[in-house]
């Protein structure tokens, strides 16, 4: 096992430093740091969020005192993008919840400018039909 000194782990939004050890491909936080990065605490349950709670098997999602990154998002149902060599990872919203956000019908919302540089907010036109056109160069 070799410490990761300042490893940045991402989640909601939120960019937060890490205490983490890398024990080959498997990267294990610190319970107490993975609670204060992503709202999920180590419980003999498992792992914790107000009072959903996710079993993970044992040995396989932690070890002593350090939660398996990639079991835990594994357990939850969520993509991991791991970079080991820059010390990051970043934690994708799960299928469920993505899956849930295309059924309502309801583009998230944003805010971008148009040709002649004047903000415009979607939720400024909820009840109102709009057209989006959108193109990429590549």
């Amino acid at each position: 096992m070799t410490q990761a000194a300042g490893f940045t782990l991402i989640d909601e939004g939120r960019a937060s430093t890490v205490d983490a050890v890398r024990d080959g491909e498997r990267v294990l936080v610190a319970n107490a740091d993975m609670a204060a990065a992503t709202g999920w605490e180590r419980k003999p349950q498992g792992m914790c969020r107000d009072e959903v709670c996710v079993p993970l098997r044992d040995g396989a999602g932690h070890t002593g005192d350090r939660v398996d990154l990639g079991t835990f998002a594994a357990a939850l149902g969520r993509p991991l993008a791991l970079d080991l060599d820059e010390g990051a990872a970043f934690l994708g919203t799960a299928s469920s919840e993505r899956a849930a956000q295309l059924a309502s019908l309801h583009a998230p919302d944003f805010s971008l400018p148009d040709l002649s540089g004047e903000m415009h907010t979607l939720s400024k036109y909820r009840g109102r039909k709009v057209l989006l056109v959108v193109y990429a160069s590549w």
